[in-house]
């Protein structure tokens, strides 16, 4: 593809989207205000924030099959962050993947799709970045082994994998699905965790948004395909989801998800969901596995745990999954797997983490529990790696699987320890 160069005829579409444009934005105020609302679309501080850790000032791990990348400080320090950035340096590194000195940046930076981010955006988040507390704290050397610790190769990765260009509006379409699109791609750069990758790791553009997995988390399918995708999602159930992480009879957010909403998609404008929501309809129905049924709609209420109620039981190592779902579960999702009328403790069936081909976030979120920050509150489940045997999160896991989703699925030992980190 050929760089776009936006023209005078696109910018009026651009100020209509409510992007930045040079000689529009009158103040340095107004300037950072809006490179915090960019910042926070773009979720910058999630992958720049260690747990507990000064946000912005990197050392996050991201173990890769090449190795392990700590994020770097973004922070406005002069001598371990970017504070002695120009402009132009900062534009060159989100639009081409290259460091201060012209180094190439590990795609693990989404650069793949900052790229499509205009200049006027870009220039704003880094004059937000540039208004908060500088932090002194120096960059963690990266642990990558020959011949992936060579920035140069990279140029070959970018050769196959990486097209430079800035976000161009499909004049066919309205300035609303538009809108959806540079938030979806550019900002949100959703694909990049939603879209299987190829042998060198880069995007597999045919299959795009089609689900993957992702630091042991699979990362939905949101095309719309209507079983394999959100072709079933209403627009209002789709802003519900990014504005809170939950919708009835849908699904729930955790784990990267549960970040994304937390620390992104929560506050963001109900414009700007309503636009994501639009072109996330139109995504290209795919279904690689030829689902013929959506993960939310399995499962039913259980009664199998009726015979245990009154029963005593005394021993702590048992492997009877009705037992195990008796005793950590049905408190709060009560004994059917119906959860509560106003959805906090959610139903366990007509719920797409129980309903996956896949059983990595279910077993997840057995073991970590969920977290979830929200503008009305935090959800909050525990974890039980620390309570259940390997053994244990089995039988649970294949209890609620038979009971409440997909029963052709039968979890193994080898997962749960996978997942747990043994």
């Amino acid at each position: 593809m050929k760089k776009i160069t936006l023209g005078h005829s696109v910018k009026p579409l651009l100020i209509a989207l409510g992007f930045a444009i040079s000689g529009y934005a009158s103040a340095d105020d107004s300037l950072i205000a809006r490179g915090e609302y960019l910042t926070k679309a773009a979720d910058c501080v999630a992958c720049h924030t260690t747990k507990n850790g000064q946000p912005f000032a990197g050392g996050l791990a991201f173990k890769t099959p090449m190795g392990t990348l700590y994020s770097p400080n973004i922070t406005a320090d002069k001598e371990t962050g970017i504070g002695s950035w120009s402009d132009e340096e900062f534009l060159r590194a989100l639009h081409e993947g290259k460091g201060k000195n012209g180094e190439n940046l590990y795609p693990a930076f989404p650069y793949t799709s900052y790229t499509l981010l205009t200049d006027e955006d870009v220039k704003a988040i880094k004059a937000y970045l540039f208004s908060l507390p500088a932090v002194h704290q120096p960059n963690r050397e990266n642990e990558m082994p020959f011949p992936f610790n060579q920035r140069w190769g990279l140029w070959f990765w970018n050769l196959v994998n990486f097209e430079g260009q800035r976000f161009q509006p499909d004049s066919s379409k309205d300035a609303q699905w538009n809108q959806g699109a540079y938030f979806v791609e550019a900002l949100g750069h959703c694909g990049e965790c939603h879209t299987p990758r190829n042998i060198t790791m880069g995007m597999k553009e045919s299959k795009a948004y089609s689900g993957t997995e992702i630091d042991g988390w699979t990362a939905f399918n949101i095309t719309s395909d209507p079983h394999a995708g959100i072709g079933g999602w209403s627009q209002a159930q789709i802003v519900q989801y990014l504005r809170t992480g939950h919708v009835d009879g849908k699904g729930q957010a955790a784990g990267p998800m549960a970040e994304v909403i937390e620390n992104s998609t929560r506050h963001l404008t109900e414009s700007d969901l309503n636009a994501m929501a639009v072109y996330l309809r139109t995504l290209k129905p795919l279904n690689p596995d030829d689902e013929t049924q959506s993960r939310s709609d399995w499962g039913q209420s259980a009664t199998s745990v009726n015979t245990l109620r009154g029963v005593p039981f005394k021993a702590d190592n048992t492997t009877d999954g009705a037992r195990l779902y008796l005793g950590n579960c049905a408190t709060c999702h009560s004994f059917t797997g119906d959860g509560v009328k106003d959805g906090y403790y959610p139903s366990l069936m007509k719920n797409s983490v129980v309903g996956a081909k896949t059983p990595n976030n279910l077993i997840n979120v057995i073991l970590h529990g969920v977290s979830r920050k929200t503008n009305d509150g935090e959800v909050f489940m525990p974890g039980f790696a620390e309570t259940l045997t390997d053994e244990q999160v089995v039988s649970l896991s294949n209890y609620l699987l038979q009971q409440f989703g997909q029963p052709t699925l039968n979890i193994k030992v080898d997962e749960v320890k996978t997942l747990r980190g043994e």
